[in-house]
C-alpha cells in the first residue's frame, strides 16, 4: 500500500482557497476538499477545529497572498507611475500565478456573510487606500486621488468579471494597460 503524504494546515488551505474560486463559500466542504487532496476528514481534523475554521483562514490566505503580497512586490518599482503600472499590470492582466479575481468575484454574492464581509471590506480598504496613495504621490490632491482610486478598483472589477464571463472578450496585454494607466492618470 502505497504511504499517503502527510498535509500539512497550509495543503489544506491552499485547497481551501482554491475551492473559494471554483464554488464560492459552499464549495469550501471538508469531505470535497478531502478528495480532492486524496485523503480522509481526519487530516483535516488534524489542523482545523471545524469547516468555518478552514473558511476563516482561506479568506486570510487569500488576503495575504491577493493584496499584501502583490503591494510587497510592486513597492520595488522606483516610482509611482512604475508601480501603478505594474500593479494593473499585475491585477489587470491575472499574472502572479494567483487565482485572486476567481475569488473575489465568488466571494462577492457572500459579501454579507459574517466571516467573509470583514475580509472583503479589510481588502477593499487597503487596496483603495494604497491607490489613494499612488495617485497622490503622483501629484494629485487627496479627493482627485481617490476618486482616481476608485475608478482604478472598479475597473479591475469590471475587468475581473468580463474576464469571468467571457474571457474571449476581455482585452489583456502591455497595450491594454497602458491604455488604462493613460486614462486614470490624464489630468
Amino acid at each position: 500500500m502505497a504511504e499517503r503524504k502527510r498535509l500539512t494546515a497550509q495543503d489544506w488551505i491552499e485547497a481551501g482557497c482554491a475551492a473559494l474560486a471554483e464554488g464560492g463559500i459552499a464549495a469550501v466542504a471538508v469531505e470535497p476538499i478531502a478528495a480532492r487532496l486524496g485523503t480522509t476528514k481526519g487530516s483535516f481534523y488534524w489542523h482545523f477545529t471545524g469547516r468555518d475554521a478552514l473558511l476563516a483562514a482561506s479568506l486570510q490566505h487569500w488576503e495575504r497572498t491577493d493584496t499584501d503580497e502583490v503591494i510587497a512586490l510592486i513597492e520595488h518599482e522606483p516610482d509611482a507611475a512604475a508601480r501603478l503600472r505594474r500593479l494593473l499590470a499585475v491585477a489587470l492582466g491575472g499574472s502572479y500565478g494567483r487565482p485572486g479575481a476567481a475569488v473575489e468575484l465568488a466571494l462577492q454574492p457572500a459579501a454579507a456573510h459574517p466571516l467573509v464581509a470583514p475580509v472583503l471590506a479589510r481588502v477593499t480598504r487597503r487596496r483603495l487606500d494604497y491607490l489613494t496613495a499612488l495617485f497622490t504621490e503622483l501629484g494629485f490632491d487627496r479627493a482627485r486621488a481617490r476618486e482616481r482610486s476608485l475608478l482604478g478598483y472598479t475597473a479591475y472589477l469590471g475587468h475581473a468579471q468580463l474576464a469571468h464571463a467571457t474571457p474571449d472578450l476581455a482585452p489583456a496585454g502591455r497595450a491594454y494597460v497602458d491604455a488604462v494607466v493613460a486614462a486614470l492618470t490624464a489630468r
